[in-house]
């Protein structure tokens, strides 16, 4: 399904539907959990599957402008990763000592979003939600002068 969605946005925007970017496609797929560029392009790179690092950033935009992948800003240049057919919408919670990321759902804050839109006449398209802190692991470091 999500290749098929990907030719099709190719097809579109009348780029190629190259080898590399299927690669890219596949891995991205098999990894369910957050990622970023480097770590994809290594995965690439260790089944010798033979992608370029600007290969691995270019496909990614694309993945994310077909909306195959979500896209998430860590701050500081960093960025992960997500693919998003087959997981249901979900929040965020980011460390910012260790970069752990906890996914959760809400169903008040889901609530209160379209309420507030409702309020407003606003249509929603889409939304995210990341919170960052200090997760319990770094805050247990924290309690033993870690």
């Amino acid at each position: 399904m999500e290749e098929k969605k990907f030719v099709n946005y190719l097809r579109r925007t009348g780029l190629k539907n190259t080898q590399a970017r299927r690669e890219v496609l596949q891995e991205v797929f098999r990894c369910h959990h957050h990622f970023d560029a480097d770590d994809l392009y290594l995965r690439l790179k260790n089944r010798r599957a033979g992608v370029s690092r600007a290969t691995v950033y270019r496909t990614l935009a694309l993945l994310v402008e077909s909306d195959l992948v979500r896209k998430m800003d860590l701050g500081e240049g960093r960025s992960t990763f997500e693919h998003v057919l087959g997981h249901p919408h979900h929040d965020h919670l980011v460390c910012v000592r260790c970069g752990s990321i906890l996914e959760f759902r809400n169903s008040a804050i889901e609530d209160l979003q379209q309420k507030v839109c409702s309020e407003f006449d606003f249509k929603m398209l889409s939304h995210t939600q990341q919170i960052y802190g200090v997760c319990s692991k770094c805050q247990e470091k924290d309690d033993l002068g870690g």
